[in-house]
């Protein structure tokens, strides 16, 4: 197997057999082959308080970039944000926040990315910076002499970013985009020494266009390649569409306020099996021996779904800790397992992860099938006659046999635990009326 450099140098060796490689500027190879390290950059948009999962191929880009000895610099988009990204979007612009909604969810963004990258001092310590430090101070007058001068129409019309919007409409405030990006990477070429961009195939556009302006600002002749861009592929969902989204189009945030631990781990427990090599190479650190080792055991034992699980507590505990990650486990553990769960500590546990059903004392003495039509289990009361009738349903371990009686008493007086069928598990909560 081919050695990869541990150095800077190795950085595109890595990204390649982990397919993580879309394209490079030229010249780049040859930088990173000279052994000095090079800091990189990557944009974020803050237009919502928590990342996705979409966002973990930019952070695991620099996550590379680090492990390689670059130091990554992540550029939150406080600025760029009020305007609003057209890259690989077909539809509208987004809905352009106000600067305290965007200073809110750049303060929730910088603790979410301390948990990936090292902030710590150092050649390589990652560092954070946000554009409206330099973009809420330009001056229109300024902006089109010093940037706009660089740019032709054509040029910019050119770009798939512009090309795929044109036909619904591309506002003014959007095809600046590009050039407000391009300020980014000459200010950070300037004033921090950062000689790389990095990004999906989508922001290619924006990724040169920030070379060009840096290329005329600085002077370069065409021997010497002061900037570089770096880009990832586009990683798509099994049904075709942006990877970072169920199937029932919700997000799936990095966050526990937006997407519980548990249903974190569950999204990625359930991941397709012929996802399973590609998510392992991009959002794990695994070298490419262990990949090789767990995509040989799945082959082998498929049903068993290890390498699935590998994945789901390896990325879990990344994003919400070893804690929560252990306690995602035990929970889906307990969730499908055959044997009933009948422990109210473990029921409350379990409630607080995955959520249930409430009834009030009146509801759950209303007759079975009632009760669980209007806990939102089945759509109608027949439905749920029909399930009990055919010996369907378990209710705290004991299978329900009538209809119209009342539902168990409740587990520690407050629980009730609900099997439909074989792979269907309810809990159900017992609330005071008012």
């Amino acid at each position: 197997m081919t050695r990869i450099d541990p150095g800077v140098g190795g950085l595109l060796d890595e990204l390649r057999w982990r397919g993580m490689f879309h394209a490079a500027s030229a010249g780049l190879e040859k930088r990173l082959a000279d052994g000095r390290s090079i800091a990189g950059y990557n944009g974020f948009d803050p237009s919502g308080p928590w990342l996705h999962i979409g966002h973990l191929v930019p952070i695991f880009g620099l996550i590379h970039l680090q492990r390689h000895g670059g130091r990554p610099v992540v550029v939150v988009g406080g600025g760029t944000g009020m305007i609003g990204d057209p890259s690989g979007r077909a539809t509208g612009e987004r809905v352009l926040l106000d600067r305290d909604a965007l200073a809110a969810n750049v303060d929730a963004m910088r603790e979410q990315l301390a948990r990936f990258l090292d902030f710590g001092a150092g050649p390589s310590g990652a560092r954070m910076v946000n554009n409206l430090d330099w973009l809420g101070d330009l001056r229109l007058v300024d902006f089109l002499r010093d940037t706009g001068k660089h740019f032709t129409v054509p040029y910019m019309l050119a770009k798939d970013s512009v090309q795929v919007r044109l036909e619904r409409g591309l506002s003014y405030t959007e095809f600046s985009y590009m050039l407000l990006q391009a300020v980014d990477f000459e200010h950070l070429y300037r004033t921090l020494g950062v000689e790389l961009q990095m990004g999906g195939a989508d922001q290619w556009g924006n990724i040169t266009a920030g070379l060009e302006l840096i290329r005329r600002v600085a002077g370069a002749d065409d021997d010497r390649e002061p900037a570089h861009g770096l880009a990832y592929p586009l990683l798509l969902a099994p049904s075709g569409a942006k990877f970072g989204k169920t199937e029932g189009g919700e997000s799936v945030w990095l966050h526990a306020d937006g997407t519980s631990p548990y249903a974190f781990y569950q999204y990625w427990v359930n991941t397709d099996d012929r996802d399973l090599g590609t998510y392992l190479r991009w959002f794990t650190t695994l070298d490419a021996d262990a990949v090789t080792a767990v995509e040989a055991e799945h082959a082998a034992k498929p049903e068993a779904r290890s390498a699935q699980r590998l994945l789901a507590r390896d990325v879990t505990a990344r994003v919400h800790g070893d804690e929560a990650a252990e306690g995602a486990v035990r929970d889906s553990e307990a969730l499908f397992a055959a044997e009933p769960i009948l422990d109210p500590a473990l029921l409350e546990r379990l409630w607080g992860s995955v959520g249930g059903f409430s009834l009030d004392a009146a509801a759950a003495s209303a007759g079975a099938a009632a009760a669980l039509a209007s806990a939102g289990l089945f759509s109608s009361n027949g439905e749920a006659r029909r399930m009990i009738q055919n010996g369907g349903i378990t209710v705290n371990g004991e299978p329900l046999r009538d209809p119209t009686a009342p539902l168990p008493a409740p587990i520690g007086g407050t629980w009730w635990e609900v099997r439909i069928g074989k792979r269907r598990r309810e809990l159900g909560r017992l609330v005071t009326s008012r």
